[in-house]
């Protein structure tokens, strides 16, 4: 009997504690373990984990059970089989690393996943992936805000450089004429 107590216990723990994980997530992606051996689930949870992101194995009652209160409860059906969570808080970085890794491993997956509210499935999942990250993302918009301020001081300075290039020329041609 105290077995049993013990191991409800630890069930309700685990799901509490999921359970918050979730809900300050920016990704879900749940995937199909076709049968990866230890080595290959490691290596997959150290490229989830390089991207910023992180691996969850759990009984799949006791996931649909964690997801209950967070965005991404949608994605109940796909808890179906030997299935994998891996998650992040950029909305992308876990999408790109279970994507990448399910192309160099058949025995891995992707079945879809959730951004928030929305419920993708493995196509979503896969154009997800495509985007840039949210780095990205941010050094593009840096450059779009940039550039615009370069032109300007370059078109400032232009008046300023073609008279001195044209009072440089007229020095050259005095000192050749002399």
């Amino acid at each position: 009997m105290e077995c049993s107590q013990v191991d409800r216990a630890a069930k309700s723990e685990l799901v509490t504690a999921l359970n918050t994980v979730l809900k300050d997530t920016g990704v879900v992606v749940v995937a199909r373990n076709a049968g990866l051996v230890a080595a290959q689930s490691a290596d997959f949870r150290r490229r989830v984990k390089a991207a910023g992101g992180s691996v969850k194995v759990a009984k799949n009652r006791l996931t649909a059970l964690a997801l209950k209160g967070t965005d991404a409860e949608g994605i109940g059906g796909l808890l179906k089989g030997p299935t994998i969570l891996a998650y992040s808080k950029d909305p992308i970085a876990a999408a790109k690393a279970a994507v990448a890794y399910a192309k160099d491993n058949d025995k891995l997956v992707i079945l879809g996943g959730a951004m928030g509210k929305t419920v993708l499935d493995a196509k979503g999942v896969k154009a997800l992936a495509d985007l840039p990250s949210l780095d990205e993302l941010r050094a593009m918009l840096l450059g779009v805000i940039k550039a615009p301020a370069g032109k300007l001081v370059r078109t400032i300075n232009e008046p300023g450089s073609a008279l001195a290039r044209l009072l440089k020329a007229k020095i050259d041609k005095g000192d050749a004429a002399a």
